[in-house]
């Protein structure tokens, strides 16, 4: 009987630390992730907070920031769930990774009215192309040998730019096109793709910083599959932006 008194103390003793910790989840404005009425909403954000509630881990908060912001708390800081966030090799041991929450397409994007000489990604090394600080379609321009680069914190500022002519150029995946359309007041037929980044094309997903406790990466993965397995999260992420 004290054995058996003793297991079960033990396992709420291990089960404790993970659900004490007031986990931080950041992310970006994006047509998944944006505000309302003050709190952060959106399909992936439903689909991020629904994990951690089956998980179990009610003592979170979830904040939105410029995407540099998000990405360097995860980088440094323990407990910190960072979503949408591409999977690539440079960030395979750099995070802890507890679902894929969608696959993204990107393309290069440019302004009708400005027609550009573009017929392959070496042709496009020509022009500026606007980019945000850290984000995945930075460092894959960057490992192709693109120098001009325009960084900006937040993809509205980077729209504003290819609007306003400091750059030629955007990647974007369609969602995001025709969020900052309506964000901008901008009338998307003025846009139009000119290549799809397929090397860049990737998974986006919900990850934790290293130092996490395992215990709660290990929940939170759980309850991710199984709502992904009961076919919730394709049914969230369906919805319209």
């Amino acid at each position: 009987m004290r054995n058996c008194l003793f297991s079960f103390g033990l396992s709420v003793a291990l089960l404790m630390p993970a659900a004490a910790q007031t986990i931080h989840v950041v992310t970006e404005q994006t047509p998944y992730t944006y505000m309302v009425d003050g709190k952060v909403a959106g399909s992936a954000t439903e689909v991020v907070e629904l994990s951690l509630q089956r998980a179990g881990l009610k003592d979170y908060r979830v904040n939105l920031y410029p995407w540099a912001h998000a990405y360097d708390l995860a980088l440094k800081t323990p407990n910190v769930l960072i979503y949408l966030i591409a999977r690539t090799a440079a960030r395979e041991n750099q995070f802890r990774w507890a679902g894929e929450i969608m696959k993204i397409q990107y393309h290069l994007y440019r302004l009708k009215q400005r027609p550009l000489a573009i017929t392959d990604l070496e042709s496009a090394k020509r022009f500026t192309i606007g980019v945000m600080r850290d984000d995945v379609r930075q460092q894959y321009l960057i490992t192709k040998g693109f120098d001009r680069l325009v960084v900006s914190a937040q993809s509205v500022d980077n729209f504003r730019k290819l609007l306003s002519g400091q750059v030629d150029l955007v990647p974007l995946t369609t969602d995001d096109a025709s969020s900052l359309c309506k964000e901008t007041r901008f009338d998307c037929t003025g846009l139009e793709r000119v290549m799809t980044l397929d090397e860049a094309s990737t998974g986006l997903y919900m990850a934790y910083s290293l130092s996490t406790p395992d215990a709660v990466v290990q929940r939170t993965q759980r309850a991710f599959d199984k709502l992904k397995t009961e076919g919730h999260v394709k049914r969230i992420m369906e919805r319209s932006p």
